[in-house]
């Protein structure tokens, strides 16, 4: 038995981390190792580039815009303790930019460490990605679904590679229905789309996992989740910019900061004590708060035949087949 099935089936929910009061002061030296992060230029996923960039990782943040974006590199690039961070776009609802951010990682690099599998939309107006998916299904899930697939080879060249992908503690309120991922005959509810785009991450989270260890590789695949992160993915739910200030004041002052909302991410990527499929993030206040800690998912997101149904429709939507797991 290797390794990653030994960490898979060994622990539960319940089981503690080695550092529970974790803070990035705790991640070990990344050096020599590459990190490409999706959504690296705001919130939690430039704290997390931040805090790995720190600890000497290569980091390669993949971004949609791009301007925003070269603010945020200049501000890792403060902090970078080894190599510099490196830039590449990616529009996570278009697959030809999925295909082309592959491309472009793999000019800068033929090994990746760690994949953080971030960037997202949150309970936006409907609307569709460039190939007609309803965008968060597309952006939250397939487009990250489409990414991960174009990057095993690089993944898998890694010693012991790792895919974080980032969910929320609100996919407990989520249903998945595989045939109309899209809302082609459902009625659309922007809250209701996004808490199926976050059990979709964890489910990838899961069968992904599963088919490593089947595979009997070294590559784990891990969920995190922030708990109340104060980010500016909160603004689409206030229809006005004068509640939406409001809105903001109320989140800063009751839940974490981007910096402490990206502890968990850190956890997944940098600690060695993460097994395959943890869920992992705060569980206190009902996933609010709290330290890092293993964490429970809701019976969908531990359902099996879901997670398998959602991969195989996954594969014919985006046409990336994870051959590489075929084993």
């Amino acid at each position: 038995m290797s390794a990653n099935q030994t960490a898979s089936k060994s622990g539960t929910d319940h089981d503690p981390l080695a550092t529970p009061d974790f803070t990035p002061a705790d991640v070990p030296s990344q050096a020599g190792k590459t990190i490409v992060i999706t959504g690296g230029d705001g919130g939690l996923g430039k704290q997390s580039a931040k805090a790995l960039a720190a600890a000497s990782a290569k980091v390669i943040i993949a971004c949609r815009n791009l301007e925003r974006a070269k603010a945020a590199l200049d501000e890792i690039s403060s902090v970078a303790a080894a190599d510099q961070p490196i830039l590449v776009h990616l529009d996570l609802g278009d697959l030809a930019s999925v295909r082309d951010c592959a491309a472009e990682i793999r000019d800068h690099t033929s090994t990746i460490d760690v994949l953080v599998n971030n960037a997202g939309l949150m309970a936006v107006p409907y609307r569709e990605t460039k190939d007609g998916f309803e965008s968060q299904i597309g952006i939250n899930h397939l487009g990250h679904f489409a990414l991960t697939g174009r990057l095993l080879p690089e993944l898998l060249a890694a010693d012991a590679g790792r895919v974080v992908t980032v969910t929320s503690i609100m996919h407990n309120q989520g249903k998945l229905d595989v045939e109309d991922l899209n809302y082609k005959r459902r009625k659309y509810f922007r809250i209701n789309a996004y808490v199926q785009s976050k059990l979709a991450n964890l489910l990838f989270t899961a069968e992904m996992a599963r088919r490593t260890e089947s595979a009997n590789l070294s590559l784990i695949s891990v969920g995190a989740h922030p708990g109340a992160a104060a980010t500016d993915l909160f603004d689409p739910v206030v229809p006005t910019l004068g509640l939406r200030r409001m809105v903001r004041q109320i989140v800063a002052m009751s839940a974490k900061s981007a910096e402490e909302g990206a502890y968990s991410t850190l956890y997944a990527a940098a600690m060695p004590d993460v097994r395959n499929n943890d869920f992992l993030g705060p569980s206190e206040f009902g996933g609010v708060k709290g330290p890092v800690s293993r964490c429970p998912r809701s019976k969908d997101a531990d359902d099996h035949q879901l997670a398998l149904a959602l991969w195989d429709k996954s594969i014919a939507l985006t046409g990336v087949d994870y051959s590489e797991l075929e084993r």
